[in-house]
């Protein structure tokens, strides 16, 4: 009887059921957008039932990736989580980008900010929290990617050089993206070099080859024995359906958080910039904390950085495509001053994060540096909006923006030029990658 609870499918059956609720509700109410926390739905039950799904979803996908990666290079299957992933930001990001097409001009700038957040989130937050997070499990359990070093806060988490492909990447995707604001818009240039970024990217690493996958024990393992198509048939329908549940259910579970924090007095725009982006993040973390967990801590912080990636290449670039569809002719997303210093924080924050992992390594130090950084900054906008109103409200909260900027960029370079030699090593990885993917 304990082996047949302890079989692998018992598992699967138990993460399915947390997804049950969820569909049981979206049918009752007429199907998904039927839902509307604070409307014919109590709030905190949309962020219970929600969530839940969400945490059973988000175990399907991992589990779905490592599967994965008995037949495609590891690289495309870690991509393809991170794309599901942050499938839900996406969504949201793209709503706000349909209403600006439609004549919302406020909703341009939501879609900038609710973009902004959800990147500075995954540095801010993901990175540097799954960073500790990693250390200190290495404490109480052996972690071959975790390093200890004399001094204070230094110990670090090894990343593995093959990940110089995405770094490269990024850093491109984050000097261009210094640029953006100077246009006043998100136009259709930028969704041509963004989004072709992006499929440049997934074309090199799609042509990788695939390797004898990492040693999985419990679930991957088990559909990792079946045969071929039984194991393919699997996976699809873990990123399927895992994907699924994690669209429809972030959105009601985001519109519930903001409800609940309206009722404490949180204001409108803060929530759409930071507890819904959160919200979307939330299980991109959940499955890199597994992943983590499992000691796997090289294919989390893979997941980690391709969302990244993806996030500041293809969810900018798509989000000029919505709002010409939605406008019926070709345009640019406009924003007023205050998202294009948005936009000028999250690419300093981003500059500031790889020149931390030029080296292919974060310290504990560092990893506190970004957390800091990055709390203190949304705790020093929260009380701005909390104590001013317009116009000094603006020109205050543009102020921190500004400072902010100016800190991480100064910083950033600092490193950058500290470690010149492993930026050359980078980009000699990268090409020579490239060069290797494209050869005939």
């Amino acid at each position: 009887m304990i082996g047949r609870l302890r079989h692998p499918l018992v598992a699967v059956a138990l993460t399915l059921a947390l997804t049950v609720p969820w569909i049981g509700t979206v049918l009752s109410y007429g199907g998904y957008g039927a839902i509307h926390p604070g409307e014919n739905i109590a709030p905190g039950l949309a962020v219970l039932i929600g969530g839940v799904a969400i945490l059973g979803a988000a175990f399907l996908l991992a589990w779905a990736a490592e599967t994965a990666e008995k037949d495609v290079p590891t690289a495309f299957a870690i991509a393809v989580l991170a794309v599901l992933a942050v499938a839900p930001e996406y969504a949201v990001d793209a709503l706000y980008a349909w209403r600006a097409g439609a004549g919302s001009a406020e909703a341009g700038n939501l879609a900038v900010a609710n973009m902004t957040g959800a990147n500075r989130i995954l540095i801010g937050l993901g990175w540097s929290g799954i960073a500790i997070f990693t250390i200190y499990r290495a404490r109480k359990s052996a972690d071959i990617a975790v390093e200890r070093r004399s001094g204070f806060l230094t110990d670090v988490v090894k990343l593995d050089p093959k990940i110089a492909t995405e770094i490269a990447f990024l850093l491109i995707a984050t000097i261009y993206a210094f640029f953006i604001p100077l246009r006043g818009g998100i136009g259709p240039v930028d969704s041509v070099v963004l989004v072709g970024l992006f499929l440049l990217y997934i074309a090199i690493i799609i042509r990788g080859d695939v390797t004898e996958p990492d040693v999985h024990v419990g679930i991957p393992a088990y559909f990792q024995q079946l045969s071929k198509p039984r194991r393919i048939a699997s996976t699809l329908f873990g990123f399927v359906f895992s994907g699924a549940i994690i669209f429809t259910a972030v959105h009601p579970f985001a519109e519930g958080l903001e409800e609940l924090g309206l009722q404490f007095g949180i204001p409108e725009f803060f929530m759409i910039q930071w507890i819904a982006p959160l919200a979307s993040e939330s299980p991109e973390l959940i499955v890199v904390a597994y992943l983590v967990n499992k000691a796997r801590t090289t294919a989390g912080f893979n997941a980690l950085i391709s969302s990244k990636l993806n996030q500041w290449t293809l969810l900018i670039g798509t989000l000029a495509v919505v709002y010409s569809i939605s406008a019926g002719e070709i345009g640019t997303l406009s924003f007023d001053p205050k998202q294009s210093a948005e936009i000028w924080i999250t690419a300093a924050q981003s500059f500031f994060a790889i020149a931390i992992l030029l080296n292919f390594e974060i310290s504990l130090r560092e990893a506190l540096t970004l957390l800091i950084l990055f709390s203190s900054q949304v705790l020093a906008e929260f009380y701005i909006i909390q104590t001013y109103s317009e116009p000094a409200l603006t020109s205050n909260s543009k102020l921190v923006l500004y400072a902010y900027t100016g800190v991480y960029a100064a910083i950033a370079l600092l490193l950058f030029v500290k470690r010149r030699r492993s930026l050359k090593t980078i980009i000699t990885r990268t090409v020579g990658t490239a060069r290797s993917a494209f050869q005939t």
